[in-house]
């Protein structure tokens, strides 16, 4: 590909991914539009429900922010029954998160949303270009971790 074409297929992506993103979320994710959590309480919960019981700070090096912004975020979360925090017992000053039943139901109906919106879209896309699709996501998903500082 000519470094124009790649500035053409550049220009392109640029616009077409916002869009599609933003649908994507919208019809995943209908709690995060009808403001019941925002996309950063989403994207905690579900490195919770991978991670489990996870410290604070390792939580904030996760979202790539300070302690003071994941403290707010998990606040909320605590408060609206989701996750729950926990302290160490020899040094409280150790704070862990964990997800609640209420915080597990939620991203179970969200996954069995994703997994729909999933079935019904890529139903109509042809086997061998969502095989194609899946194996140049795989390429840009490894592409982007070496693209991320050490």
């Amino acid at each position: 590909m000519t470094e124009a074409r790649l500035l053409e297929f550049a220009d392109s992506l640029e616009k077409v991914m916002p869009e599609l993103m933003k649908r994507f979320l919208r019809s995943q994710v209908s709690e995060l539009y009808r403001g019941q959590i925002t996309l950063p309480q989403f994207i905690v919960l579900n490195y919770l429900t991978h991670s489990g019981e996870t410290k604070m700070k390792d939580l904030a090096g996760f979202m790539k922010v300070s302690t003071a912004a994941i403290t707010g975020i998990v606040e909320r979360l605590v408060r609206d029954g989701y996750t729950r925090r926990l302290y160490e017992p020899k040094d409280r000053r150790i704070i862990k998160v964990d997800l609640t039943a209420k915080g597990e139901e939620l991203l179970s109906k969200t996954r069995k949303q994703r997994r729909g919106l999933i079935l019904r879209v890529f139903s109509k896309i042809p086997e061998k270009e969502r095989e194609d699709y899946l194996r140049i996501l795989k390429k840009i998903s490894e592409a982007l971790k070496e693209e991320e500082p050490s």
